[in-house]
């Protein structure tokens, strides 16, 4: 009898233990750098995100949770220009395992963007969003990502970071700071290639030791089918908190708008285009 009773007091205490450190786990439903690019004002555009992870955790990040081996995460996003600066968008985020299909309900998020980013030099914005999260994908019910967006481009390179804060609210919330960075070149005509790096160093204030931090690099990839932008990578992770092999990929289309020029239509939000499509070799320009 008070061997059992030790035995659950220790099961309990590991599991308070998970608990304590489970934090805002998330699925990788989106992998991208945002380029602080938006759509046309009245333009919707679209884009499938789609991430296979093919060495992953096989322990749940908390109890209840989705391991990431095997599994295949996504969403649909939707995308509004409001103005030259403001664009709305619409996430479904979902996850595929084990021939089971998840739902992690839906995110809203709103970018603000210095305007025409896309003809500057040095582009900066900065985009909210909320997502309302399912047990099996966090730990806590309502979740806020801030991601500011600072990058400096010419007609060959680009470089731009999204030094990301995630917000988990709630009894298991935390701050936790998940920084991503991109470097491309362009090839020829919409051909690009480049590094893309992901991180979470964990709670802010109180990060993770190293090889509890996630840190995934991705050889990338971004060129055009027709009309459709197509930004593809495959990620190594280098530590053991990492998914250790991650295919991504992102499929997208703007939708014409109505009685606009041609190049009006030409650019979408932060990601499967080019993201040299309107940058010159001039001189710098704030």
């Amino acid at each position: 009898m008070k061997q059992n009773l030790s035995h659950s007091v220790a099961g309990l205490a590991g599991m308070l233990i998970l608990l304590a450190a489970g934090g805002p786990a998330r699925a990788t439903d989106e992998i991208q750098v945002y380029n602080a690019g938006i759509a046309a004002i009245g333009q919707l555009t679209i884009q499938q995100h789609l991430n296979y992870v093919g060495i992953g955790q096989k322990d749940p990040p908390f109890p209840g949770g989705i391991p990431s081996h095997n599994s295949l995460n996504g969403t649909p996003e939707f995308a509004y220009g409001m103005t030259e600066w403001w664009e709305l968008g619409l996430y479904l985020p979902f996850s595929v395992q084990n021939q089971q299909f998840l739902s992690d309900a839906f995110k809203l998020r709103t970018l603000f963007v210095s305007p025409n980013a896309g003809d500057r030099n040095f582009f900066y914005g900065v985009n909210f969003e909320l997502g309302y999260e399912m047990p099996k994908f966090s730990q806590t019910r309502f979740g806020l990502e801030i991601r500011p967006i600072i990058g400096i481009r010419n007609a060959q390179y680009e470089f731009i970071v999204n030094p990301i804060v995630d917000v988990g609210f709630g009894r298991h919330g935390e701050v936790d700071f998940a920084p991503a960075a991109r470097v491309a070149r362009k090839l020829e005509g919409d051909l690009f290639a480049g590094l893309e790096y992901y991180a979470d160093f964990g709670e802010i204030g109180n990060f993770k030791k190293l090889s509890d931090q996630s840190h995934t690099l991705f050889a990338v990839t971004d060129f055009k089918v027709g009309d459709f932008g197509v930004n593809f990578g495959v990620g190594y992770g280098l530590t053991p908190a990492s998914d250790r092999l991650v295919v991504k990929t992102i499929i997208g289309y703007a939708f014409p708008v109505p009685g606009a020029a041609a190049d009006a239509n030409a650019r979408m939000n932060s990601g499967p285009v080019n993201p040299f499509a309107h940058a010159s070799a001039r001189s710098f320009q704030p």
